[in-house]
């Protein structure tokens, strides 16, 4: 270093990282320490993280989605709203109904009283949300340099008016361009009168067993009626590449699930070794910039010797290699 040269702390940090091979997965100690935000934008292609799904749940916390995104350099998500609630202190639900604790037993008269009871409790605890929280809540993600694009909502086709509404809010407070959910599509015509009202899309996320008619059928409905297109799965269930649907509506995709599998129904398998053309899909996205987030769900089994933020490592680095 030259005599006199003086550098600030960020510039420091920033010739550090500069000789640390594989930045983007640094792990989260060493991030913290050089103050290192995560980029998972590849050549204009967000590479996404199904959470907490992908981590072995729906209820992890905040603090530790934000920390293993954050470890596999991955800057944008599908959340769901189970840890969104959880940090706003979302009333806790009675034990599962069935007598002697059995699932799928009948309920008790004292159950399910109590089961709604705490639907009520919910439903008002939801309306009454500030979303000042909310906003508190998106800080923490962006100040650690995640994106929440997406927002996941479980069981919505259930939800009354009031609280369909409390969920777009949320989605849109929480910085989204996007909500998901599972697809049934005679209910994607309700849920589309709320996404034209609060003009966000909602990808569908379809199953094997959902074809390109399906999608046609909820985008009809509504013109902020979209697909979360599960690109294993269309594969497994279609038995042809997703490509030409993409091409055809790529308008109306929110998002794509990255995984692969084999046809005819196969099993789901380590990235490349199966039917899924993943890489033509990801430069597809890249080459016609559509603004379509590459989200990996993972899915296959983990390795005998390795563990599963091994293997989420592996994909992140597949779909970039895919998009490089």
């Amino acid at each position: 270093m030259a005599t006199g040269m003086r550098y600030t702390r960020r510039e420091f940090g920033k010739l550090a990282l500069a000789a640390v091979p594989a930045a983007h997965v640094l792990d989260a100690s060493t991030a913290a320490a050089f103050q290192v935000k995560p980029n998972s934008k590849v050549r204009g292609v967000s590479i996404g993280m199904n959470v907490p799904y992908n981590f072995g749940g729906r209820t992890a916390s905040v603090d530790e989605i934000i920390q293993n995104c954050v470890k596999l350099g991955v800057s944008a998500v599908e959340l769901r709203t189970q840890p969104v609630e959880a940090f706003l202190g979302v009333p806790a639900s009675p034990p599962a109904a069935g007598r002697g604790g059995g699932r799928g037993q009948t309920p008790t008269p004292e159950e399910e009283a109590a089961r709604k009871a705490y639907a009520d409790e919910l439903r008002k605890w939801r309306l009454a949300v500030p979303m000042d929280s909310v906003n508190t809540l998106r800080k923490k993600f962006e100040d650690a340099g995640v994106f929440i694009e997406i927002v996941k909502v479980d069981g919505i086709f259930a939800m009354t008016d009031d609280v369909v509404d409390y969920q777009f809010t949320l989605a849109k407070t929480l910085g989204a361009r996007a909500m998901s959910t599972e697809i049934a599509v005679p209910d994607t015509q309700r849920l589309g009168q709320f996404a034209d009202k609060h003009k966000l899309m909602v990808g569908y996320h379809g199953h094997a067993t959902t074809g390109p008619a399906d999608f046609e059928t909820a985008f009809s409905y509504a013109a902020h009626n979209g697909a979360n297109l599960d690109i294993g799965h269309f594969v497994a269930g279609q038995n042809t590449s997703p490509v030409p649907f993409m091409k055809q509506h790529h308008a109306r995709i929110t998002h794509i699930h990255v995984k692969d599998r084999k046809m005819n129904n196969g099993p789901n398998v380590p990235f490349g070794q199966g039917d899924t053309p993943i890489k033509e899909v990801l430069t597809l996205i890249r080459d016609n910039k559509w603004n379509i987030q590459a989200t990996i769900e993972f899915e296959y089994p983990i390795p005998e010797g390795s563990d599963r933020m091994a293997e989420l490592s592996k994909c992140v680095d597949y779909c970039r290699a895919a998009l490089a």
